[in-house]
């Protein structure tokens, strides 16, 4: 090479330093000291090895690539074929089916119902939240999917053809009848346009045709998931003059004889987060369903599946907040400021020790109610559950987005980019707080419970009672709680206040039983012995942060 040739000094401006690498090929759970206990403590030991196997392989580079591809190439919706045919397809990259096919083949949308025994949901809720944390987006069919098999169990007969296939360990994401597959996905349909929450409101309407089958017609405003096989919907039989009353049916996307089922996909929802899942608007037009349990009594037969779906919004904002804490943890131990690892700066020690609290809680939580659902032959655990899936989805969810918002702040400028996973946990984590009934719903749905049951708010204090005794500061809480629901006046407007109560303190209570000093210790001292609402990183002084942050760090293994 010539002199001429030869590149100039001035080509190379500088070097990369003081960067952290991606974080990639380390064990989900291994390095997830809050889960492992959890799960051993709430009766998932058995499953040890294979969430050990599990978390390898979610920490596997290209299985995070996968997560990145499923929402940067986002799903696109083909009315009709390229010669007119209505076909109502939802294209999407292969790295969602990749995912989904994943997710389908270790069970996690069937593993209880097929093989039910001590522990199995929370083996299943564990290994889930694992998986979650690749990508948020292509849970939500799967989550539908398993929430369905209660309700589809009403109708016998459908359950028979039905449930061996939704529950089957495979993924076909071919466009073709479901008489032709042998692994079946089911989504729901429960929002329209001048009802949102408020299903009883829903105007669609099912003309009964004397087979056993329904005719539907009308709208759902909200349909996620628009490529599953069949869809539990909500809709007014109509008896001539008599209505039958709001029934729930299970609406499928072909007919049995192969023809399209008129369910017709009006566009796809251009949404702020989970954009790798399509949700859709659609209109019925006459489509073909089957009743599941009785006419008007279609909130009775959905409201298992709506249960069930709550209980993994827990678990998918749980992910979501550890997948956080890890990026924030890791980051900040890789990175130098002002002649010090960010980790050892005294303030972001602060930081990141709250925001691994904050996940501690979630994840005791979550995996009591797992248990709970474990055992819903015992009176205690039922009524625990009841109340549980409402509290947790409302406070775990509800924290999450400003969760996700301080551990991106810890990357600084990058954790905005969308090439770092922090930028999608901030878009996706509101979704969880807004689906499948919002913050209001959730507060309002404890208070009916315990009016409907007043026995049930009774087994929340057994609970809570269990740990009286070990803190002076959480007996006072629990105290001031027990006088929150004394006082019933104007007890709707106090609803959120009281649910935030019942959450910290049951936290608290799970923290104490889990039998970490330094966890439970903290979590009191800023949770339950606070003067007011505080900012992320306002720890009191003399708590064991160290403690906290190697719990959270995903490489202290």
């Amino acid at each position: 090479m010539s002199e001429a040739e030869s590149p100039s000094a001035l080509a190379t401006t500088h070097q990369v330093l003081n960067q952290a690498p991606p974080l990639t090929g380390h064990n989900l759970y291994a390095g997830d000291t809050a889960l492992r206990e959890a799960v051993q403590h709430n009766g998932g030991h058995w499953a040890e090895d294979d969430l050990q196997r599990y978390g390898e392989v979610c920490g596997r580079p290209e299985m995070i690539e996968r997560g990145y591809n499923a929402n940067e190439f986002k799903p696109i919706f083909e009315s009709h074929d390229r010669v007119g045919n209505r076909i109502d397809l939802v294209r999407y990259h292969p790295s969602y089916h990749q995912l989904m096919q994943l997710a389908l083949s270790e069970g996690l949308h069937s593993a209880p119902w097929t093989d039910p025994g001590p522990g199995a949901h929370v083996a299943r809720a564990a290994k889930y939240y694992l998986h979650s944390q690749l990508e948020a987006g292509h849970g939500c069919p799967v989550t539908m999917t398993f929430a369905s098999v209660p309700s589809i169990r009403l109708n016998p007969q459908l359950a028979e053809v039905w449930l061996p296939k939704i529950t089957a360990r495979g993924y076909d994401s071919s466009n073709r009848p479901f008489t032709e597959k042998s692994a079946l996905t089911i989504g729901m349909g429960m929002t329209e346009k001048q009802g949102g929450s408020d299903v009883r409101a829903n105007t669609s309407t099912a003309i009964p045709l004397g087979d056993g089958t329904y005719e539907i017609v009308g709208h759902k405003w909200f349909m996620s998931a628009p490529m599953c096989d069949a869809f539990l919907m909500l809709a007014q039989v109509e008896k001539g003059k008599t209505p039958g009353g709001l029934s729930c049916f299970l609406v499928p996307r072909w007919r049995p004889d192969g023809t399209k089922n008129p369910l017709q996909v009006q566009r796809l929802k251009n949404k702020a987060g989970n954009v790798s899942n399509a949700s859709s608007e659609v209109e019925m037009r006459g489509a073909l369903g089957w009743l599941i349990g009785d006419e008007g009594r279609g909130v009775n037969a959905i409201i298992e599946m709506v249960a069930t779906t709550r209980f993994d919004c827990m678990i998918g904002s749980s992910s979501g907040q550890r997948q956080a804490v890890l990026q924030a943890i890791y980051h900040t131990s890789q990175r130098s400021t002002f002649g010090k690892t960010l980790i050892d700066q005294p303030l972001m020690q602060n930081v990141l020790a709250d925001l691994q609290l904050e996940l501690e809680g979630s994840i005791a939580m979550t995996m009591r109610i797992a248990r709970a659902l474990d055992h819903l032959d015992r009176e205690h655990e039922q009524m625990l559950m009841r109340l549980g899936t409402a509290v947790g989805k409302y406070w775990i969810c509800k924290r999450t987005p400003h969760h996700a918002y301080e551990a991106m702040e810890c990357l600084g400028g990058n954790g905005i980019i969308e090439n770092f996973i922090t930028a999608r946990l901030y878009r996706d984590a509101p979704i969880n707080a807004i689906w499948e009934g919002s913050g209001n719903i959730q507060a309002l749905d404890v208070l009916r419970a315990i009016a409907k049951t007043p026995a049930i708010i009774t087994h929340w204090f057994d609970e809570l009672e269990k740990s009286k005794g070990t803190d002076l500061r959480y007996d006072r809480a629990l105290v001031r709680l027990k006088n929150e629901f004394s006082n019933r006046d104007e007890i709707e407007y106090r609803a959120r206040h009281l649910v935030d109560q019942m959450a910290l303190t049951m936290q608290a209570h799970l923290l104490v039983q889990g039998g970490n000093s330094a966890v439970a210790e903290a979590f009191i001292a800023s949770r339950l012995n606070s003067a007011g609402a505080h900012n992320t990183g306002c720890l009191p002084t003399g708590l064991d942060v160290a403690t906290l942050i190697e719990r959270g760090n995903p490489l202290a293994i």
